[in-house]
């Protein structure tokens, strides 16, 4: 459901907030080698995430990327939203554009169930939630 580049958004955004203590910026390299993904695309989102006030950036010698406390109490579907859009929320599971309830395809019902729960996952965890079950060591970024 969420793209490959969402996914990794949302690591990027997580390991952002695990360093929220520490007062520190973080580098584009860093957060890449990190979470395992390209320098490239990791850059990318993350302007696209200042952007979308979801995270912020510093220029200059000390610069970087960090989270604000305030941003911290984000719900997640805030980086879908800035990376996937919103529609990802309402999108046909086979893909189809004139999927309906009037004119289902043939996953319509169930996938309309998963989606919606998939989606109140999302709108309901804020970015600390993740954060710290990650800092705790209960749950890893990386594979």
């Amino acid at each position: 459901m969420l793209s490959h580049t969402c996914k990794t958004a949302i690591k990027a955004v997580i390991y952002l907030a695990s360093k929220h203590d520490v007062h520190t910026n973080a580098g584009i390299k860093e957060i890449a080698e990190y979470i395992d993904a390209s320098e490239h695309t990791v850059g990318k989102l993350l302007q696209t995430l200042v952007k979308q006030n979801v995270i912020n950036s510093v220029k200059g010698p000390s610069g970087g990327f960090h989270i604000s406390k305030e941003q911290l109490k984000q719900p997640i579907v805030n980086i879908v939203a800035a990376i996937d859009g919103e529609e990802i929320f309402k999108e046909c599971g086979l893909g189809l554009s004139k999927c309906s309830s009037s004119h289902p395809c043939p996953i319509h019902d169930e996938y309309k169930i998963a989606r919606n729960l998939i989606e109140k996952l999302f709108a309901t965890n804020k970015i600390c939630d993740l954060c710290n079950s990650v800092n705790s060591g209960l749950a890893y970024l990386i594979g």
